[in-house]
C-alpha cells in the first residue's frame, strides 16, 4: 500500500486525472466539435452498465483465455529454446538466421495464414499471439544465458553434470532475472496480439467488440471496451512484477529499473 502512494504512481494518477479534466472540459465547451469523440462521463455512463452484463463477461474471458494460452505456449517454447540455443552454438548458428528474418514480421501478417489454416477459430487466434511473443522470451533467455560466468560453465564440466539437468537446474535459475524480463513483455504484446486477431479474423472476444460498436456508431461503448483493455494491461503488468519480486526478491527489481 505504502507503494501505491509513491510520488511516482500519484504524479502517474494525477497526470491522467488532468488529462481527463481537459478532455471533459474539451467537449463539454465545445472547443472541438467531433460527433464521434464522447466525453468521459459519457464513457462512464456507458461503462458500467456494461459491466452487469454476462456478454461482457464472456467477452473478457474469451480474449484473457486466448491471451493466457498463447503467451504460455510462447513461454515454454521460448524458454527451452533460448536456452538450447544459448548453450550450443552449432545450434545457434543454424537458427540464428531464421530468427532474425522472423523476429521484424508484424504478428498481424501471420493472420492470413491463420485464416487459410484453421478459419475463424480460436487455433487462427492462437497462431496471430504465439510468434510476436515468442521473439522477446527466446531473445531475453538467450542474453540471460550469454551473461554467465566462465565460471558456472567450468562448475557444470567439472562435475560432469548432464546437458539437460545443467539447462533447466543451472543456467535456467542463472538466467531468470533476464527471462522474467522477456515473459513480462511478451505478457502484454499477448493481450495486444489476441485484440488485434479478434479485429481481424475471429468474432469473438473485446477486439471484435471495438469493432462492433465503431460499426454500429457506439462511441461511448467503444471507448468503454478500449478502456478495459488499458487496465487489463496495468492489471497483468502489475500481476507479473508481484511475481517477480516473490520469485526473486529485489533482483528483478534491478533489472528493469
Amino acid at each position: 500500500m505504502k507503494q501505491f502512494f509513491s510520488y511516482k504512481n500519484l504524479a502517474g494518477i494525477g497526470g491522467i486525472l488532468i488529462f481527463i479534466v481537459l478532455w471533459e472540459s474539451t467537449i463539454r465547451l465545445g472547443s472541438y466539435d467531433f460527433e464521434f469523440i464522447v466525453s468521459p462521463s459519457q464513457i462512464a455512463a456507458a461503462w458500467l452498465p456494461m459491466l452487469l452484463t454476462a456478454n461482457f463477461w464472456n467477452e473478457l474471458t474469451h480474449t484473457l483465455t486466448a491471451a493466457l494460452i498463447g503467451w504460455l505456449l510462447a513461454a515454454i517454447c521460448g524458454i527451452i529454446l533460448g536456452i538450447s540455443m544459448g548453450l550450443s552454438s552449432r545450434l545457434r548458428q543454424c537458427l540464428m538466421a531464421s530468427f532474425e528474418l522472423l523476429r521484424p514480421l508484424p504478428g498481424v501478417a501471420f493472420a492470413p495464414v491463420g485464416l487459410i489454416l484453421f478459419g475463424f477459430s480460436l487455433k487462427m487466434e492462437l497462431l496471430v499471439i504465439f510468434f510476436p511473443t515468442l521473439w522477446p522470451i527466446v531473445g531475453n533467455t538467450l542474453s540471460g544465458i550469454d551473461q554467465q560466468s566462465n565460471r558456472l560453465h567450468e562448475l557444470v564440466k567439472i562435475y560432469h553434470i548432464p546437458p539437460l539437468q545443467a539447462a533447466f537446474s543451472i543456467y535456467g535459475p542463472a538466467a531468470a532475472a533476464s527471462i522474467l524480463v522477456g515473459l513480462r513483455i511478451s505478457a502484454s504484446l499477448a493481450v495486444i496480439m489476441a485484440v488485434i486477431a479478434e479485429m481481424i479474423g475471429n468474432p469473438e472476444g473485446l477486439g471484435y467488440a471495438i469493432i462492433r460498436e465503431q460499426q454500429g456508431l457506439h462511441p461511448a461503448e467503444m471507448f468503454a471496451y478500449i478502456i478495459t483493455l488499458g487496465v487489463i494491461g496495468i492489471l497483468v503488468n502489475q500481476l507479473l512484477i508481484q511475481l517477480a519480486k516473490w520469485l526473486m526478491p529485489g533482483q528483478f527489481l534491478r533489472t528493469t529499473s
